[in-house]
Parts: structure tokens; sequence; C-alpha cells
């Protein structure tokens, strides 16, 4: 008896041993033991946020070695969606995949490629109406929405010394109220020249540090009003009072990017719709994901005339915000593109492209604006192009970028620069008046819309397919 037991006993064990020892099991290993055996075995050392590799596992891991580490690194990383880069002699740094940053190296080489295949202006033609349409049907914006009433919302007049500030919301499609301020020069009747004023990706929790009410964007509102433009401060999609009509998490969608450039293209409307504005001027300037913003809206609409986009144009940097590259507008054609070549689409009108030496702009000087001055160059047009480049400043639009775009602005703008200098002959920001935030709201702290305003995503989208 004790015996039969044991053999069913035995022979109920029996595939329980063998499943134990199937390959799937045998050969998996967490990843943090697997890059211990890798630094021991290829002597090297691994920099990385333990988080990364906490409760990862990797299968058949000795498998996927090779004689060289790189190799060796890539079969580990990549099915695990990370990364890795040499940092020192033997030292790498793993790091999560992000399908908006490539290798800088890499950049260059698409650079390359793309500039060979328009050698002539006839060739750069045609492959800007290539990319336009290419692009805009990623967003879904081709054939382009049609333009629906605006119907601004204006709340009253504020002046301060040499310009004035009205908040304005405009109904970019139905239902759907873009917010912002118009910033106006205090005397004269024009016609003015006008300026775009995206803004980027800075998050505060202090509502006065957030977006649009931000005082480096108050700053440079003002101070070009002061010069002699009229200059309209708008939010991005998510941000400030769009909330009140969708959710902060809409921002991080493709939809976002859609709305933004077609908000933009509405702002043009707005502002060449005014008795006052002078509708052959427009400029448009915006930092980080308002950089984004910047050359999009210059390279889809040739009403742009001047453009600086401040610390987001690169080669091989795509934007980390859905918001910039949620929709595949960088897979545009069989050579593909990239923000720097959509950036070009600017030229021949005049471009300045700021740059810093602490993000993805840092290779500007060598990489990207080489490619820009030839790209303007199809033209004989290569002065039109510039870059300021600070080396030693971080991804911001502090005072040093604003007294470039300042300058850059006056020239191309036809604006008064020197209502804006001291005694001293130097530009001084201290005339203007920074608000708060509530100050700068178009439907208050109540936050009340007209009756007609739609809510939420879904309704947006709805909205926009009604006008396609």
């Amino acid at each position: 008896m004790k015996i039969k037991l044991l053999f069913v006993v035995c022979l109920f064990s029996l595939p329980l041993l063998i499943r134990s020892q199937i390959p799937q099991d045998v050969y998996k290993k967490p990843l943090k033991e697997v890059m211990t055996d890798i630094e021991k075995r290829y002597k090297i050392k691994f920099q990385y946020n333990e988080s990364l590799v906490k409760g990862v596992d990797v299968m058949y891991p000795t498998w996927r070695y090779r004689p060289d580490i790189e190799t060796t690194l890539t079969n580990i990383l990549m099915p695990l969606e990370m990364i890795f880069k040499k940092t020192g002699d033997n030292i790498y740094q793993i790091s999560k995949y992000e399908y908006y940053r490539r290798p800088v190296e890499e950049g260059k080489k698409h650079l390359d490629r793309l500039l060979a295949s328009y050698p002539v202006v006839s060739a750069w033609e045609s492959r800007k109406s290539e990319l336009r349409k290419c692009i805009t049907e990623q967003m879904q914006l081709f054939p382009f929405p049609k333009k629906t009433p605006l119907n601004p919302v204006y709340t009253a007049i504020r002046k301060f010394e040499g310009y004035t500030v009205q908040n304005v919301g405009i109904e970019t499609i139905p239902g759907f109220y873009l917010c912002g301020s118009l910033y106006r020069p205090a005397k004269g009747k024009g016609p003015f020249p006008a300026v775009l004023s995206p803004h980027g990706h800075f998050n505060s929790t202090d509502l006065n540090e957030n977006g649009r009410y931000r005082p480096d964007q108050q700053y440079r509102c003002a101070m070009l009003a002061r010069m002699g433009a009229v200059v309209f401060s708008y939010e991005m999609f998510g941000y400030g009072e769009s909330l009140l009509q969708i959710d902060k998490a809409d921002h991080k969608t493709g939809l976002a990017l859609t709305m933004q450039t077609l908000n933009s293209i509405r702002v043009i409307d707005f502002l060449s719709s005014l008795p006052y504005v002078d509708a052959k001027r427009i400029g448009v300037t915006g930092e980080s994901g308002g950089g984004t913003q910047t050359f999009l809206v210059t390279a889809l609409d040739d009403r742009i005339t001047v453009s600086v986009p401040v610390v987001m144009v690169s080669s091989y940097f795509y934007g980390g915000c859905a918001c910039e590259s949620g929709l595949p507008i960088h897979s545009c054609t069989d050579l593909m593109t990239n923000n720097a070549e959509i950036a070009a689409m600017a030229s021949p009108r005049p471009m300045l492209v700021i740059s810093d030496g602490d993000d993805w702009t840092e290779d500007v000087p060598d990489i990207e604006y080489p490619y820009l001055k030839k790209v303007y160059g199809l033209y004989g047009k290569q002065e039109y192009v510039e870059n300021v480049h600070l080396a030693n400043e971080g991804h911001d639009y502090g005072v040093s970028k604003r007294m470039a775009m300042y300058d850059f602005m006056a020239r191309h703008l036809g604006l008064n620069i020197n209502a804006v200098k001291d005694k001293t002959d130097k530009i001084d920001e201290s005339k203007v008046t920074i608000e708060k935030y509530e100050a700068l709201l178009v439907f208050g702290k109540e936050g009340k819309l007209p009756l007609n305003a739609v809510k939420g995503a879904g309704a947006v989208r709805e909205s926009l397919k009604s006008v396609q």
C-alpha cells in the first residue's frame, strides 16, 4: 500500500518537475541580477535609477550575450523598452526608451540626407508642399476645417505705462473657447504689426507662475506692445481656462497637438481681423512647447512673416509631450522629417533660433544652424536666419533670450526699440506691470462660460468633425 501511494505521488509530481525545467523558467532572471553579471563579465559599470529595474525580468539573458558589450546591451535592453548611453570609460547609463529622442549623431545624419534631397530651391519648395499636406493630414486638419465666426468675448481694458491689456476668449471651433490676453500699444491708431505668443511647459502649483500667467510671458508681451506691436498671449490645450472645458490629462493626447495648431491658425485669423493690425506683419514667438507651436504654425501658415522659436529647434528631439509628438507628423514621407526641417519651412522668412547649453538645443550652433543656413541659402537669403546661442543658460525664456528676441522683432517687424530703452541705451523691462493670475482671466474666478460651450474631449472632437 505504501509503495502504491509513493508511486502515485511520484506520478503526479513528475509533470510539475518537468514544468519547472522548461527553458522559460530556467533562463528567466531578474534584470538587476543580469546587470550585475554583465558588469563582472565585461568589466564595466552601470548608472541607473533603481526604480527602472525593480520587478523587471529578462528572458534567456545569457543567450543574448555577445562578444562586444554594446551588442549585448542592445539585445538585453531593447525588448524591455530601455536604452544605454556610454558616459565614460567603461561606464554606461541605462534609461527608459523615449520614442521622441534619438542619438545626436542620428539627427545630424538625418539633416544631411534631407539636405541632399533638395539641391535647388524648386526641390525644396516641392518638399515644403509635400510636408505641409502630410503634417496637416496627420493632424486631421486637411482640408482645414471650415472657419466659423470667432465670436470674441472681451473684458475691460486695463491701462499701464505704454500699453494696455484686455483679456479675450475666441471661439476657434463651435463651442470651444481659446483664452488669452491682448496687449496693445497705449498710443497710436495703427496699423500695428502683431505677434502671437504661445507658452511652454512650465508647471507650478502657484498659478501666477504657470502657463501664460508667468512673469516671463507677461514681460515679453508688454515689452513688444510698448515697442508698437499688438500681442496675443494664449494658452495651451489643457492649461489655464481651457480646463473649464476639458481635463488636464487631455493635454497629453494627440488631440492637443491638433487643437493647439488649429488654435494658433485661428489666432492669426483673429489678429488679422482687427482694424488696427497690419496683417502683412505678423510674428510669433514661444519657448519650449511654445517653441514647437511657433515653428509649426510658421511652417503651415504663410501669413507668419517673422518667427522666433526658443529652446526647441532640434534634429534629434521631437518634444516630450503628446501635444508635440503624439501624432505621427515626423513620419511624413519616406525620408521622414524632424523639428529642424519643420523649422526650416519658415524659409525665406526671417527666423531667429534661440538655443542654450543645457537641453536638446545645445548642438544648434554645430548641427541645426548650419543646416538652416544652407536651406536659406537656396534662396540667397542666409542673412534672414540667425542663431543666438547661450551656452551657459538653461531651458527657459529668460531675460537674455528676451533681449535677443526684442532686437530681432524690432528689425523685422519695424518696431520702435528705442521706446523701451533707458537713458544708458539699454533695454529696460522695469516699466512692465506683472499682473496676478485672476486679473488675466477671461471668464473670471467663477469660470462662467458662454451657454454654447462644450464640455469634454469627446465633445471637442465632435465639434471639430462638424466643421470638417
